[in-house]
């Protein structure tokens, strides 16, 4: 796996995992939230910080940070659950001393996952 800057060419790749992610994880979200959405979200991720993970030259997941807020960290379904948020995460953690970020609380996993890499919730 290789972790990189986020290249312009990367940008549909990017989406597509974080219209998934967002509907496959969020289902107590309307899905038309997500799908209202896309457009504002693919112009932000183009003013954003984002880092990429790479499996055999695909995108497997990403992190945006939008000066020190973590916007959110996605990876495709069948990479969940193997490490890659976590590499994420780190490669976060070594670049920024402090950050914020978000969760939905009936996210259980991601408030789990967070809560497992020492994350304080306030």
């Amino acid at each position: 796996m290789i972790i990189r800057d986020f290249q312009p060419n990367d940008l549909d790749q990017v989406m597509k995992i974080w219209l998934e992610g967002n509907l496959n994880v969020h289902p107590f979200v309307d899905r038309k939230y997500w799908i209202n959405n896309f457009e504002m979200v693919r112009d932000a991720l183009q003013q954003s910080e984002i880092i990429v993970i790479e499996d055999k030259s695909q995108i497997i997941g990403f992190v945006g940070m939008q000066n020190t807020y973590l916007a959110g960290i996605f990876v495709k379904n069948k990479f969940r659950r193997h490490g890659v948020g976590s590499k994420l995460l780190n490669a976060i953690k070594r670049k920024y001393d402090s950050f914020t970020l978000e969760v939905y609380a009936e996210n259980q996993a991601a408030v789990s996952f967070y809560n497992k890499q020492g994350l304080k919730i306030v």
